[in-house]
């Protein structure tokens, strides 16, 4: 498995029994987003989890009801030009479900979902709604995608 380029350690876990792409491509996408933003030292968690999780998260830190697709949490800096550090966590089987609507491939949405969480880690937002799609963090989001594809 090749190595993310030093000064960025990811980790990545699952609760999830399969997934529709191998983690070597999901450290790529977090490398790639990380990378595009010029970030060299990151310490960053991607954690793939089940519905039942997802909206225990969703709801004690969001206060929204159900699952989602992904969480971030930006965890800031360790010290003042040190590493980010972040989590990310996806709910697979709603990333199936994101694929089937957009008719695309399960494994396009999780990477998408990656590269999604992990500029939310970064600080980057967007509108919710219809502006969603339109804003700033979406396109830098594909365009980091279509490099991963």
């Amino acid at each position: 498995m090749k190595r993310p380029p030093r000064g960025l350690a990811i980790d990545i876990s699952s609760s999830v029994r399969r997934l529709s792409v191998s983690r070597a491509r999901i450290r790529e996408a977090a490398v790639a987003a990380l990378k595009a933003e010029r970030v060299k030292d990151a310490m960053l968690s991607i954690t793939f989890v089940g519905r039942a999780t997802m909206s225990q998260l969703n709801h004690r830190y969001l206060g929204h009801h159900g699952p989602t697709d992904v969480i971030s949490f930006g965890l800031g800096r360790v010290g003042k030009r040190g590493a980010v550090v972040g989590d990310v966590y996806i709910c697979a089987e709603i990333a199936r479900e994101n694929a089937r609507r957009q008719d695309i491939s399960a494994g396009e949405e999780l990477l998408r979902l990656v590269v999604h969480g992990t500029l939310h880690v970064l600080g980057h937002d967007h509108p919710t709604g219809a502006g969603r799609t339109t804003s700033r963090m979406w396109r830098s989001q594909e365009r980091i995608l279509a490099r991963v594809l």
